[in-house]
Formats: C-alpha cells, structure tokens, sequence
C-alpha cells in the first residue's frame, strides 16, 4: 500500500513511519521543515497549491494527516498559524481527498472533550452539548464537522482517532508539549514547572499509540472514530513523582496550584472501540514509559 504521512516528521508520524514500513507498505511523509531522504517531500498543508502539486505525482490508498499545531497555550500565542494549519490544512486535505478518492485517517484530539466530566465513550458529543475550553480544542472539533461535512456531501472516506495524551521517545522539549515532555525536560534541567493537583489524565506511550495506529489500515471502517489512550487513570501530581523519584530529585522546583484554566479537568477515556476494531493493546505503563523517555532525553540533550 502506497501511504502518506503528514506531519510525518513529528512525535507521532516519524514511528509511525517506520512502523507502516516495517509492515511492508510504501510511505512518503511530508512536514515543514527542510529534510532529506527519497521518501521525504516538504509541504505546508495550509498552501492549497503545495499540496496540489504533492498529489499530482503520487496515488496513495492512505493517508494520514496528522499535520497540526498542537497545544492549548501554542493555540494562543501563535493562533494565525494554529486555524491556518488546523482548520484551512484540514480543508485543503478533505479537497485533495475528493479529487483523489484516497482513504484518510484524521487526528483529533482529547481536547474535544472540553468541559464534559464523565467518561468519554466517543458518542458523547453526539448526545451531549459539549463546550470546548480552548482555540485547540476548538479547531480539532471544527476539523472532525469538516470531515463528517465531506463524508455526507461527497461520500470521502475517513477514520478519525482521538489522540489521550500521548509521550514518550522521540517528543522534542518545547513549552508547548505534552506534559510528561515538560515535567521531564524541566525536571532534568532543575527548572520550575506546574502540577494542577484537581486534574487526571489517561498518558498514551508512544509505541501503544503508533501500534494501534498503525492496525487502521487493515481494519479500516469508514466514518468511525476511536479513542486512543493507555490503560492508567492518574493525578499529574502521580506524573511528577514518578519522574523525581526516577531522577532522585525533590519537589522544591514545583509549583502546585489546584485549576488550570480553560484545560478540562479529568480525561477519562472509553477504549472499547478501539480495542475491538483495531486491536488496541496499550502495555506499556507510567512506571515503565517516564525512565525510557528520560534516559531518551539524556541522550538527546547530552544529560
């Protein structure tokens, strides 16, 4: 299978990459920056005619378009480039998906969410009225609408995948990352972070995700949407002391504040689907994924 990544120089689409090939498919990746390599294209997802040109030379059955900016405080310091790549690259790929009939994975995002407070089974925003808490959040739900928009007019064929906090190997520290990349990175550079001691999440390691994303071309069913999420429900503050104890480091550079702002509160997710469909099987837990990413970081910052 011929199969593009987008994005697919990222956190997520580079293993996911190497994992499409390893299963014996043909993967071209494209990403922003300036790179290398016979399978590499450089594209902006926003820049219809970049794409245009993209799609021209190539078929591909596949395609995953994971290309985004990420990050709610991301969303807002540099909100022209998050709805130009998120919602306008959205468009422009739902466009190259009509001409070209090819079948496409969609990222979205836990973010989508927002304020509902129990567990979320992926129907919840079908039965509930959700209220997104950030331009993020909001952007990742304006794309799924574009999608299930395109699938009722013109019949495209897409999956969409809710991404729970995914980290692990591989995530380059910025502020804007996930925050077991944050808590790590500053954690090992003695620099102050944030824990919000009211909120929970579900952390993903990056292998559980890219294996389970990785089965949807082999299991694809167009229009359904799945929750991808590793198996612990956890406090942040459980997040941090795994990560000190590992480093044998205090908590005298954390801060501890009970809320953080327009960010939902917990993130409890139904993996049922997934698990059922595409053979969703997270193994690999907290205590096991925080010292594999640090000893990663050692190495790559030279710790």
């Amino acid at each position: 299978m011929k199969i593009l990544i987008t994005g697919g120089l990222g956190a997520v689409g580079a293993p996911l990459a190497d994992e499409l090939r390893k299963r014996r498919n043909e993967v071209l990746v494209c990403d922003l920056v300036h790179s290398g390599g016979p399978n590499y294209i450089r594209c902006d997802v926003s820049r219809y005619r970049q794409l245009e040109g993209l799609f021209e030379g190539n078929k591909f059955g596949y395609v995953y378009h994971l290309a985004a900016e990420f990050g709610r405080n991301n969303g807002e310091d540099f909100y022209e480039n998050l709805w130009m790549t998120n919602a306008v690259g959205t468009k422009n790929m739902l466009k190259m998906q009509e001409k070209h009939d090819f079948k496409m994975i969609f990222a979205s995002s836990s973010e989508v969410y927002g304020d509902y407070t129990g567990l979320m089974s992926e129907d919840v925003l079908d039965r509930y009225p959700i209220k997104q808490m950030n331009d993020y959040a909001i952007t990742k739900w304006v794309n799924e609408l574009q999608v299930l928009n395109s699938a009722q007019r013109h019949g495209t064929k897409t999956v969409r995948v809710r991404l729970f906090n995914t980290y692990g190997p591989g995530e380059e520290y910025s502020e804007y990352r996930s925050v077991a990349c944050v808590f790590c990175y500053r954690a090992l550079h003695d620099m102050p972070y944030t824990v919000y001691l009211k909120h929970h999440r579900q952390s993903t390691y990056i292998v559980d995700c890219i294996n389970t994303l990785a089965n949807i071309v082999d299991n694809f069913k167009a229009g359904e949407v799945y929750n991808i999420a590793g198996e612990e429900y956890h406090d942040i503050k459980y997040l941090s002391d795994l990560i000190l104890d590992y480093l044998g480091k205090d908590d005298s550079n954390v801060i501890y504040t009970e809320v953080e702002p327009y960010n939902t509160i917990n993130k409890k997710a139904d993996t049922t689907k997934a698990k059922k469909d595409l053979k969703h099987n997270p193994k690999v837990a907290l205590k096991e994924g925080i010292p594999i990413t640090i000893e990663w970081m050692r190495k790559r910052y030279n710790i």
